[in-house]
């Protein structure tokens, strides 16, 4: 089954794929060089030197579940590729910093066209300002059906337990909106 993990620039996702993969994770990162200088703000992302340019990809088995995890790349620039890497998912979760929280919308505008299920998880950077899950629902005006959830991509056991969830949303989906695959998920 197929899971995409999307966001703005710099959320993490490179770090929750490797975080949750079971295998060494296929990684796509580059040195960022002056030609992103002035596209790419990095204000807040002092430290960061690489970026994403095409996916990351991920495989995590749990019992009855083969999960093949695919990140997307950040940038606009790059979400071209957004349609081959999401064709196919479950669900999506949409990793967002609350430093950002902006960032969050091409993502979630994107999968709410789709009818893809997903969750945003908050990736809770050490120097950002800590909100609760029901503030950052309000700040992204999502709809009751989506959850939010509160995470470190760091962290291998937060990681899992937001594809976990990412899982039941799926499972929750298939049951009310497409019972023909319901037997797929279950």
């Amino acid at each position: 089954m197929k899971i995409v993990v999307a966001g703005g620039f710099g959320v993490g996702k490179t770090t929750f794929v490797g975080s949750v993969s079971e295998i060494t994770p296929l990684s796509t990162d580059a040195l960022m060089t002056s030609a992103s200088e002035g596209i790419d703000d990095l204000s807040l992302l002092p430290g960061k030197s690489d970026t994403t340019v095409a996916l990351d990809f991920g495989r995590r088995t749990f019992p009855g579940a083969v999960l093949m995890i695919f990140g997307t790349p950040g940038q606009d620039r790059f979400w071209f590729m957004w349609d081959e890497l999401t064709e196919g998912a479950i669900v999506a979760v949409v990793l967002a910093d609350t430093r950002r929280l902006d960032d969050s919308f091409p993502a979630i505008d994107y999968f709410e066209r789709r009818g893809t299920p997903f969750l945003v998880a908050v990736n809770e950077f050490p120097d950002a300002h800590e909100y609760s899950p029901d503030e950052v629902h309000a700040a992204l005006a999502l709809p009751a059906h989506v959850p939010v959830m509160l995470c470190d991509a760091r962290l291998p056991s937060s990681a899992t337990t937001v594809l976990v969830r990412a899982m039941d949303l799926a499972i929750e989906h298939a049951r009310t909106f497409q019972p023909s695959i319901q037997g797929a998920l279950t």
